[in-house]
């Protein structure tokens, strides 16, 4: 009889090891990494929580695949998981390519942000996909100042009753944002009661950040002009650090991103007295 449960427990261990990882086979774990890379690619972000549930493998084989892709330079870690990786510090897409990405997620800030706007506010818009939709979302309100740096937002807003005000600058025909002295000159004479902040990097460490060193400036002015500032991005844009610096986390009141953000940025930014409204 002890010979037979000798058996038993011998031939059980291959079935144990089979089902927790892909490992013995090459091909097999070259597919798996690649799979990992398209779900990064096409959801913005990957977790090894998720990825273990999904592929039923272990976490510590998981981790392993991201460290490996990471070296290569496919994607970027990030706290219990990782990023598509971007492609520099510089990486500055158009506003065209940004509305292809997390669409749905930008819907839902816009109209959370839209949520603690109050009638006959003034209202500050930065410009991006994000804000754009925030903009759409104010669509609601009767009466608002809107000050914004972004032509398309302006276009978005002319259907409106909004007292609507450019603030003038050099066109940036990559994302439709007005930016230079001209820009950070009226914003001095300015004053908003709150400013939505789109941003492209969001570090705990390094800040609020952009790829152009030109609309950093515009950035900073608008924070420095508004009472309240809010913050508006998907979850990906944390962990992520471009070229120059905005303003420190502790600038920011408010931020508003997607329910994918990640527990411990969550509880860090709580730490810091921001509040995160996830939608």
């Amino acid at each position: 009889m002890s010979n037979l449960r000798h058996s038993a427990r011998n031939q059980k261990t291959p079935q144990r090891d089979s089902a927790i990882g892909l490992d013995s086979d090459p091909m097999l774990i070259e597919e798996r990494r690649q799979h990992i890379l398209s779900i990064a690619q096409n959801e913005g972000r990957v977790r090894v929580r998720d990825l273990s549930k999904a592929l039923g493998i272990s976490q510590i084989t998981i981790r392993k695949d991201l460290d490996h892709l990471q070296s290569k330079g496919l994607l970027q870690r990030s706290h219990g998981g990782a990023l598509p990786a971007q492609p520099g510090a510089l990486f500055d897409p158009s506003l065209q390519e940004k509305e292809k990405s997390h669409h749905g997620e930008k819907q839902r800030i816009g109209a959370a942000a839209a949520d603690i706007v109050k009638e006959g506010q003034c209202v500050m818009l930065d410009s991006g996909t994000t804000t754009t939709a925030v903009a759409h979302a104010l669509k609601k309100f009767s009466h608002l100042t809107v000050i914004t740096n972004a032509v398309n937002i302006a276009a978005e807003l002319t259907g409106t009753n909004f007292d609507v005000i450019l603030t003038g600058g050099i066109l940036r025909k990559n994302s439709f944002s007005l930016v230079g002295p001209l820009a950070e000159d009226m914003l001095a004479e300015m004053h908003a009661d709150i400013l939505f902040l789109g941003v492209d990097g969001f570090d705990l460490e390094i800040g609020l950040t952009t790829p152009n060193l030109l609309e950093s400036r515009v950035n900073r002015a608008m924070v420095n002009a508004a009472t309240t500032v809010v913050a508006v991005c998907d979850a990906t844009k944390f962990d992520r650090r471009s070229l120059s610096r905005i303003v420190p986390v502790t600038a920011v009141h408010h931020i508003i991103t997607d329910a994918s953000l990640p527990k411990s940025v969550h509880d860090a930014l709580l730490n810091l007295n921001i509040q995160v409204t996830l939608v």
